[in-house]
């Protein structure tokens, strides 16, 4: 059977030589441009069918079997190998979409080798076994999407995004580095694989349980988790494509990570108390600044950051099966949603939250009653005690407001239609959910009175009563809407100590846009790309 795992290690590794090789094509910049796009397409299509293929090797290993490895360096799992296919579906798309959408626009050529750099190096990425290849890989992605973010070099937010994502991400790159000497230092090598094996052992101790509160600070910081989210919602700046790659896959990444380190968020108590802590706030912060947005954009944004919340709070209450689940569907989703921002702009000329057709109030007040009764009658239907009861009522409040819909107007008929057809995609996919976690109860043996469970209950209960007044009581909360359309002035503060800490060198000209509280909490208009 050796043969099949290097066969599918071969499998695995090849849509990273192909982007690598379109990368390298790219920058040389000798073919014509519109070459250069065919040639992308043909090799991002070829590494999606490769992708495809690994995934079926994958599928075909009985469960518990070992996986292709090289040298422990990268090794193939299954969980990768779906991701993988995901990112690489996702180039590929962005790549046809880009080569249609930035049609005339000049350095084409570095957008084209930064894109295939960023989807090769991804690929890198989902097979690291090994604490240097993870690090590097990660370091490779951010380096590489600094170009796609600053493709418009004369737009001040978007340098200012890039600019504050790079600060982040240098953070990020150092917690790192600690948590791989303390995991190093402990296990005696770097290998992932061993690591694992080690933690499986029995072994634990505070170098490991600090190593996982290190590691998820690094993913807080790379999964533009507050106070550091600023910089995902001014990247709207950047062409929207490479917005659909940011928030569909890169930003996804994080996510990856912890389901991947699951063995050693298990023994770091702290670390998964930082994740329900920040998951929470973020989920709760971002989805109150949902209702105050216009801009469709930013709008999609601000939803990235509350479903990056939620997901790492799956992963601080050790729900990886759903937080897994959550990372494949919410990549889908939102590149859908950016590839085809235009014709959202188009079509909703008026915000359906809180724009001028209102949500019924009786749909707002049987939504969270109907939803508690789909989501624990799901649970019950199944006979399946393999997640606690907390969980479900925090997955019932979180879907509830999908079963808001809009008064019946003139002319928005099809809007209530979309929403009562979204709120029957979710119950499905609750329902698809709930039958595999019950296939691999990841959640069995759970304390039903769980302390981070039932805060995180609490959290989501205050975010839908306040969500909830937002609707009905609107004129009520006017100096709150302030605060909450503003994220708290979080982000300014993050701003102003980032620029302190490190100074940018085309700040100057643009000092007034750049401190302007009431510009930086504002919907990105005028010039961005929607």
């Amino acid at each position: 059977m050796n043969w099949m795992y290097d066969l599918d290690l071969a499998f695995a590794l090849a849509p990273a030589v192909l982007m690598a090789g379109a990368a390298l094509w790219a920058w040389r910049g000798r073919p014509s441009v519109r070459r250069m796009w065919r040639q992308f397409n043909v090799l991002a299509l070829a590494a999606l069918v490769l992708a495809l293929i690994a995934l079926g090797v994958q599928l075909s290993f009985a469960p518990g079997d070992l996986v292709g490895g090289l040298d422990g360096l990268i090794a193939v799992n299954l969980f990768g190998a779906w991701v993988s296919l995901l990112v690489q579906l996702l180039g590929a798309a962005i790549g046809i979409y880009s080569s249609k959408h930035l049609e005339g626009e000049p350095r084409q050529p570095v957008y084209i080798a930064a894109l295939a750099a960023v989807l090769a190096v991804v690929h890198v990425l989902l097979l690291a076994d090994h604490w240097v290849v993870l690090i590097a890989a990660w370091a490779a992605i951010e380096w590489a999407m600094h170009y796609l973010l600053c493709f418009y070099r004369d737009r001040p937010f978007a340098l200012l995004a890039a600019h504050k994502k790079m600060v982040t991400d240098r953070a990020a790159d150092l917690l790192l580095i600690v948590a791989a000497v303390l995991a190093w230092s402990e296990v005696g090598s770097g290998s992932l694989t061993e690591l694992w094996a080690f933690i499986a052992a029995g072994n634990a101790s505070p170098a490991l349980a600090w190593s996982g509160v290190c590691l998820v600070l690094a993913v807080i910081a790379r999964t533009a988790l507050m106070p550091v989210h600023g910089w995902l919602v001014q990247v709207m700046e950047a062409p929207t494509p490479v917005s659909a790659l940011l928030h569909a896959g890169v930003v996804n990444l994080g996510g990856y990570v912890l389901v991947l380190f699951a063995p050693l968020l298990g023994v770091s108590l702290f670390g998964r108390w930082l994740l329900v802590v920040f998951g929470l706030v973020s989920a709760v912060v971002a989805g109150l600044v949902l209702l105050t947005r216009v801009s469709q954009k930013v709008h999609l944004a601000w939803s990235t950051i509350a479903q990056m919340g939620f997901m790492l709070l799956e992963c601080g209450l050790g729900l990886y099966l759903f937080a897994a689940l959550h990372l494949l569907g919410h990549s889908l989703y939102k590149a859908h949603n950016f590839l085809n921002a235009s014709n959202a702009v188009k079509e909703c000329k008026r915000k359906i939250i809180t724009g001028e057709v209102a949500n019924s109030g009786w749909s707002i007040l049987i939504a969270l009653p109907v939803s508690f009764v789909v989501v624990f009658g799901i649970q019950f239907a199944l006979g399946s005690q393999t997640w606690p009861w907390w969980w479900s009522a925090v997955l019932a409040l979180a879907w509830a407001p999908l079963l808001w819909v809009p008064k019946a107007v003139p002319g928005r008929v099809d809007l209530v239609r979309a929403r009562l057809l979204t709120a029957l995609g979710m119950a499905l996919f609750l329902t698809i959910a709930a039958l595999i976690v019950d296939r691999a109860p990841v959640g069995a043996g759970m304390d039903p009175l769980d302390p981070a469970g039932i805060v995180a209950l609490v959290g989501m209960g205050l975010m839908y009563l306040e969500m909830v007044v937002f609707q009905l009581w609107p004129r009520a909360v006017i100096t709150a809407r302030r605060w909450v359309y503003a994220g708290f002035y979080m982000d300014e503060g993050y701003t102003h100590w980032v620029l302190r800490l490190w100074p940018a060198h085309w700040a100057a000209a643009d000092r007034a846009a750049l401190h302007a509280p009431t510009i930086l909490a504002a919907p990105v208009h005028g010039r961005s790309q929607s």
